[in-house]
């Protein structure tokens, strides 16, 4: 599965230059993941309440490639790309026009309220298994 959230580039995203500044990308892949999951059935909160997990960033490797301009529309595909009992790793790309101009790969691992690595809870585990994208 393949999640897409499109994305408009607004004022507050920009740099002096008028160009996204590099954070903001982050920013824009930090909504595209907690959507991704809540197109799943799950949100944030409802992990830590729960089940007491979150999914924390390990690593991130991004590449970009092309810059984003104010008022472009954006669209944000997220995907999963590896599963393990404790760690997820994901795939995001940003594409403007169908170009894609950001690429990342991200792993994500379960922690408990300890902030001790635990497992991603079964029933998560077990939807994340059945969109599994191979990249």
């Amino acid at each position: 599965m393949i999640h897409k959230l499109p994305l408009r580039v607004y004022y507050e995203d920009t740099d002096a230059g008028g160009i996204v500044f590099y954070a903001n990308y982050l920013k824009f892949a930090e909504r595209g993941r907690t959507e991704f999951l809540r197109a799943l059935g799950f949100e944030n909160s409802g992990l830590a309440a729960a089940h007491n997990v979150l999914l924390v960033v390990r690593h991130i490797e991004a590449d970009y490639l092309k810059p984003a301009k104010l008022d472009d529309m954006l669209e944000l595909r997220t995907s999963v790309t590896g599963l393990a009992k404790v760690r997820m790793e994901m795939r995001q790309e940003i594409f403007h026009n169908d170009v894609k101009i950001f690429d990342m790969k991200v792993v994500l691992v379960a922690i408990n309220m300890d902030g001790r690595p635990c497992p991603i809870p079964d029933e998560v585990a077990d939807k994340l298994k059945g969109v599994l994208t191979i990249s």
